[in-house]
């Protein structure tokens, strides 16, 4: 097939198409189905109340599920935090990036399926998939991303990389709803138990991944046009961007400061998104209500709720400031740690699912916006600043899982999310020495 010129509707169109294909993941893997299966699979309560949340694997007895979970993630994402630098310069560079694309949609969709064995006798294969899905998803976005400024003009960026989330959003709310239905009316379907559409659903992730991917993959160019071989020096090159990036931000006062805040209130936010469902799976009476509805129309709610909340954030950010809004939204997230130390009931969950939406959208819209403004003027490399934001990002959730996951087996996870205001607060206090501007 010939080509499609750069700016087509068509080309674009697929590109954004990829955010319908691998979006489910984020959805039922990382935030609903997944973690509740988890849950189901290695708490034992009787009358509500939490028994056994303790497993065994390779060797290491009595560990908090909890735990075990947030160490992985934290792993899968330090090695992310590894290949982003590898992978940006190889996307920048090589003229075969599709099939590096290729390669980590693969590997995440395939791993995905793999969840479907997930089972206590053989806790490490299913881990295993766990950790590489995670890193097929993340490796996989590093070339789609790279993809924009080859498909798309500057004027079109913008528009087309909205359109990608909202299709994102809207496929992996149908597959969602989707699978819900084939565990709620598992015997319509024709199940014995919701056992097996929980596991089907995992299937179903990988098979949606990768069957609506090939449809990009059909328009997308094979890459730019330079034809560059695979070198030391282009595997090192993001290092390099990266080192280049650090040493100007220390020459900025403002930047650096403000870069700051966001490690520390980033990597809260960031690992309170990723533990809330086996937060609420472990810690709530769910009494005579089904856990599985209930935490799943919970995320639902903060995926609508963040919609709003991001809207509220910069109608208030052009009002008072961005600085001055993300101070007050960090000191609604220490209030939300310390409801959150004290809910039992779902209907109370539900309240802190709201908040959390109202200002978990606004939070992480408006951080990537403040370091946008804050960047230099005259920067022209505007990509290795936020391929430099990017990897912060991603280390901060290194950090908050690994304290996440000691300190729920030290003490528990109520005194996990307690702490976690900490960050919040220290947010806080560099927020306040950010030197002011006018934005």
């Amino acid at each position: 097939m010939q080509a499609l010129p750069k700016g087509s509707k068509k080309l674009l169109n697929a590109w954004a198409f990829y955010d319908w294909a691998n979006s489910v993941y984020s959805l039922v893997i990382s935030s609903a189905i997944f973690p509740i299966f988890y849950g189901a699979l290695t708490i034992v309560k009787e009358d509500g109340v939490v028994v056994s949340d303790t497993i065994d694997f390779l060797g290491f007895e009595g560990i908090n599920n909890d735990t075990l979970i947030s160490y992985v993630t934290g792993a899968a994402f330090l090695m992310v935090s590894i290949l982003s630098p590898f992978l940006s310069g190889i996307a920048d560079y090589v003229g075969n990036k599709k099939n590096f694309m290729k390669f980590f949609c693969y590997l995440g969709a395939i791993s995905c399926i793999g969840l479907f064995w997930f089972d206590l006798d053989y806790l490490w294969f299913g881990l295993l998939c766990y950790f590489l899905a995670l890193i097929g998803f993340w490796g996989s976005l590093v070339f789609y991303n790279s993809y924009l400024p080859d498909i798309a003009f500057p004027e079109q960026q913008d528009k087309i990389s909205a359109k990608g989330f909202s299709l994102g959003y809207i496929g992996s709310v149908i597959l969602l709803l989707i699978c819900l239905s084939m565990i709620l009316f598992y015997e319509t379907f024709g199940f014995k138990d919701e056992a097996f559409p929980t596991r089907l659903s995992f299937i179903l992730t990988g098979v949606w991944w990768i069957g609506f991917s090939q449809y990009t993959y059909y328009y997308l160019p094979k890459g730019n046009k330079t034809n560059a071989k695979v070198t030391k020096d282009v595997m090192f090159n993001g290092f390099r961007e990266l080192r280049k990036i650090w040493t100007r931000i220390q020459e900025n006062i403002q930047l650096k400061r403000y870069l700051y805040a966001f490690f520390l209130y980033s990597m809260a936010v960031q690992t309170i998104m990723l533990i809330a469902t086996y937060f609420g799976i472990k810690e709530l009476d769910w009494g005579e209500q089904d856990s599985t509805t209930g935490l799943i129309v919970s995320i639902l709610l903060i995926q609508l709720v963040a919609v709003l909340g991001a809207f509220l954030t910069s109608k208030a950010s052009a009002k008072f400031g961005n600085i001055q809004t993300l101070i007050v939204i960090n000191l609604l997230w220490v209030g939300i740690c310390i409801y959150a130390y004290f809910i039992t009931t779902p209907f109370q969950f539900y309240g802190a699912a709201a908040l959390v939406g109202l200002v978990m959208g606004g939070i992480q819209s408006l951080s990537r916006s403040t370091y946008s403004k804050l960047l230099p003027k005259d920067a022209i490399d505007t990509a290795s600043y936020f391929s430099f934001y990017d990897v912060s990002e991603k280390i901060g959730i290194v950090i908050g899982m690994f304290s996440y996951g000691y300190i729920a087996q030290k003490y528990d996870s109520r005194t996990a999310i307690l702490c976690f205001m900490t960050f919040f607060i220290l947010g806080v206090i560099l927020l306040l020495r950010v030197p002011k501007t006018k934005f």
